[in-house]
């Protein structure tokens, strides 16, 4: 089966938390890149043990600084870092949550982007595909096409075409690049959208 070329990439998405600092890299295992904790050269040396974030409420999710700057890796090329700071608030949230269930899709995403950068299309189709069972799974438990300020048929719709596109290889090491054709951008429902 041929794979679709990848577009060109959209603009950033608008930045959730504008006040937080992104990080000076992206990790890429085996790049050669410093470990963003254990080296200490890494862009977050020091701070593997903070304290879990408080976990994350379907009804308040704009509230999760956690959740937001976890979008806001993702949105801008950071997938091992989303990974890890979505990794953090599942396990503050519990994964035999319906949140947590979620929030797995979100971390196969985010693994998939990963997996781009390690030039592994395999992990790419796997994660990807696999999010988007997590997503409609979700919707099924919930009946509702929001969760967490985004809409589940169009989260499905991104990780069937993540796991369907030609991506560049041999990115540069550590710069964010942001590889899908997508941006998970959240917003509040409207009343007449219930």
């Amino acid at each position: 089966m041929a794979r679709t070329p990848i577009p060109p990439i959209m603009e950033p998405a608008p930045r959730l938390l504008p006040n937080v600092e992104l990080p000076a890299y992206t990790y890429t295992s085996g790049a050669g890149i410093p470990h963003p904790y254990r080296h200490p050269e890494g862009h977050s040396y020091g701070q593997r043990q903070r304290p879990l974030p408080p976990p994350l409420d379907p009804e308040r999710w704009d509230e999760s600084h956690s959740y937001l700057w976890g979008l806001d890796l993702f949105n801008y090329g950071y997938y091992w870092e989303s990974h890890d700071e979505w990794d953090r608030l599942l396990k503050a949230t519990g994964a035999d949550t319906l949140p947590g269930l979620f929030l797995k899709g979100l971390l196969k995403m985010a693994a998939a982007g990963i997996k781009v950068r390690e030039n592994s299309i395999h992990g790419v189709r796997r994660h990807a595909a696999s999010a988007g069972e997590v997503f409609a799974d979700v919707a099924a438990e919930t009946n509702e096409d929001y969760f967490c300020g985004l809409v589940l048929t169009r989260m499905q719709f991104y990780a069937d075409r993540a796991a369907q596109l030609l991506y560049k290889k041999n990115m540069p090491a550590g710069v964010p690049i942001r590889v899908f054709p997508f941006a998970l951008v959240p917003k509040r429902r409207l009343p007449d959208e219930a």
